[in-house]
């Protein structure tokens, strides 16, 4: 089976407070790499990660690329950000406070692909 129809759903909960969010971003873009179609479902303080200006800077790890670098890459090579709705308006985002691309959309999206045979990691 050729991996190139595969599909990855990556749900990160961490933000800039956290590493973790780092390991998120090498995961899915190493998951891109590899042949798979890669959706990112962010959800509580992991929202902030694309929030415009956010990571301007951000090197949460000395030994992986820097933040912002990571979510362009992510999303030059095809990978799809969601962002959840509630977790979106406690912060007070808005559809334009977040970088070009994202989109703001509730869970049935993140179900949509697990019921099409996306495989799911959460971080």
């Amino acid at each position: 089976m050729s991996t190139n129809n595969q599909k990855m759903a990556i749900v990160g909960s961490r933000g800039l407070d956290d590493e973790r969010a780092t390991v998120t971003l090498t995961i899915a873009n190493g998951a891109i790499a590899s042949g798979l179609e890669v959706t990112l479902f962010l959800v509580a303080s992991g929202v902030d990660l694309v929030r415009k200006g956010a990571v301007d800077g951000a090197r949460m790890n000395p030994f992986d690329p820097p933040m912002k670098e990571m979510l362009d890459n992510f999303q030059a090579k095809g990978g799809n950000i969601l962002v959840c709705p509630p977790c979106a308006k406690v912060r007070g985002y808005e559809q334009d406070d977040l970088i070009d691309g994202v989109t703001i959309v509730g869970s049935g999206a993140l179900h949509a692909l697990i019921k099409d045979g996306a495989s799911t990691l959460c971080f």
